[in-house]
């Protein structure tokens, strides 16, 4: 009997220390998951009920973008616009400029929750962009401070006993300088009041205009981990001309202050007259240059045509196309496809 506990004992050992390998293997070889605007596969992108979905997921990070409003209060939204997303033209008709649009850099604060948030619709049309996605108006949500969207993923990491990072954007620095505002002296403080101004904090700041990542890193001291995101130029994202960025000569110049690079999905692969797929040379730049890459967007219900599934995406971009990462609409599903 004392040999079969014995037995019994020692097997227990051996599978708990089989468990924690695999535990620790997996842990280790798993891609970086970014949640994109929070859950916005199934809740309205950028609320922080979408926020708490992603943080229980158990993502790497969670995504903001944040803009500037008329009060110098950074919040968390898309772009500059508020309409695309929110009730703005119903409770603010006579706030529209002349291109018909409507700006939180025109509204405060106080204004700006007095809206509801809503899924992302077509102005042309009023119909969602992501026809299965949450129902239009159906609940209220409302438009997020970055110090909420802060103090709920810190809130949460320490309730929840984990430690899962924000990969905020800096949105349309150009933009907002012509508007008065300089997005990088009034969010980077707010970056380092809450503790992510360091080498190795849970953090990586995004921007597609490269001039507000070296103002960080040079006159601001950022230490934190920074992104160069690559747009195409047709966007007009900025005034920065993107295909330079593609080629080794320019993947290099931005090596000299940022950390990784997020291109856009498309730009890591390309599909020939027979349709096949093969990688573009650009993450090879990039890893040549010690940068880390995680392109943009995995949505499970917008894949790109030459892939019938995400699983079959995800196999082309980590085992061919060899990226770190991914930003996804749908983080549940990319956990479990990024191993």
């Amino acid at each position: 009997m004392y040999s079969l506990e014995l037995y019994g004992s020692f097997m227990k050992l051996i599978i708990s220390l089989f468990l924690c390998f695999v535990f620790v293997a997996c842990a280790t070889g798993r891609k970086t998951v970014i949640a994109h605007r929070g859950a916005p596969g199934y809740l309205p992108e950028h609320t922080l009920e979408g926020v708490a979905m992603a943080h229980a997921w158990g993502v790497d990070y969670i995504e903001p973008d944040i803009v500037i409003t008329k009060d110098n209060r950074a919040v968390i939204l898309h772009d500059p616009h508020v309409d695309t997303t929110t009730d703005v033209a119903k409770k603010f008709p006579k706030r529209k400029r002349s291109d018909g649009r409507y700006y939180a850099v025109d509204f405060t604060l106080k204004e700006l929750k007095t809206l509801h948030v809503h899924e992302r619709i077509d102005l042309k049309t009023g119909k969602k962009v992501f026809p299965k996605r949450f129902t239009l108006d159906s609940s209220k949500f409302e438009i997020p401070t970055l110090e909420e969207f802060i103090e709920l993923v810190q809130g949460l990491n320490k309730t929840m006993g984990k430690n899962i990072g924000i990969y905020p954007e800096l949105k349309n620095p150009e933009f907002h300088r012509k508007n008065g505002k300089d997005i990088a002296k009034i969010v980077f403080p707010i970056l380092e009041k809450y503790g992510y101004n360091k080498k190795d904090a849970k953090i990586y700041v995004q921007c597609f205009y490269y001039p507000t990542l070296k103002r960080l890193r040079k006159e601001f001291g950022a230490k934190m981990k920074l992104v160069a995101l690559i747009a195409e130029n047709d966007w007009k994202e900025s005034s920065l001309d993107y295909n330079l960025y593609q080629t080794e000569q320019g993947i290099e110049s931005l090596a000299e202050y940022v950390d990784a690079i997020g291109p856009y999905l498309k730009q890591v692969m390309q599909v020939d007259e027979s349709n096949r797929v093969k990688p573009t040379r650009l993450v090879e730049f990039a890893h040549k240059y010690g940068l880390k890459v995680h392109p943009y967007t995995h949505r499970e219900d917008a894949l790109p045509k030459v892939f019938p599934n995400s699983k079959e995406l995800f196999s082309f971009l980590y085992n061919e196309v060899k990226v770190d990462g991914i930003f996804s609409d749908f983080a549940d599903i990319a956990l479990l496809l990024s191993y």
